[in-house]
């Protein structure tokens, strides 16, 4: 398997969830054993020499990269949900949309001072969830040591607003 493999892939989905939209569909990757395994390998060799203590995963699909990581990697995992998902006491962070705002959260005491983060999700578009991640990451003190993508839509530039931290995106759409 190699990373040609994870691209092609991929399904277009057109006009999903809506009209103009074509939806990067990676269920394909997560259906077959090899291109997920392959994924999560590439994931992993990003962090040889330096270990995270966390993975933090961006839902919905951050999960299934970021559970099959953690295991890999042998750290633990911290969910960042949409506001109001997760039962314990949070923060939150909001960050703008092309219609509107939204919100997203995390445990208060699921990171500390000085903890080492990989963030991961499946997509980046825009780049508004990442950056409302690492902010909430950065409130709790840890250090972002490095930030995943299985796709990155480049002629999106989301990676403008995520500038100064190391990026690994495995397929890049330009």
């Amino acid at each position: 398997m190699s990373l040609m493999d994870l691209e092609s892939a991929i399904r277009d989905i057109k006009d999903f969830p809506k009209e103009g939209i074509i939806f990067k569909d990676i269920t394909p990757v997560l259906h077959s054993a090899p291109l997920f395994a392959e994924a999560i390998g590439h994931f992993a060799d990003a962090y040889s020499e330096k270990r995270p203590d966390y993975i933090v995963a961006i839902e919905s699909r951050g999960f299934i990269f970021g559970s099959a990581l953690a295991y890999k990697l042998g750290c633990g995992i911290v969910p960042v949900r949409k506001k109001g998902k997760l039962p314990y006491k949070t923060i939150e962070e909001r960050y703008d949309l092309e219609y509107g705002s939204a919100a997203i959260e995390i445990h208060a005491d699921a990171l500390k001072k000085g903890d080492k983060v990989a963030l991961i999700d499946d997509l980046l578009a825009t780049g508004g969830t990442s950056a409302a991640s690492i902010k909430l990451v950065e409130k709790l003190g840890a250090s972002i040591i490095g930030i995943n993508f299985l796709v990155e839509l480049c002629f999106l530039n989301g990676r403008d607003k995520i500038k100064g931290y190391p990026v690994q995106s495995l397929i890049k759409v330009k």
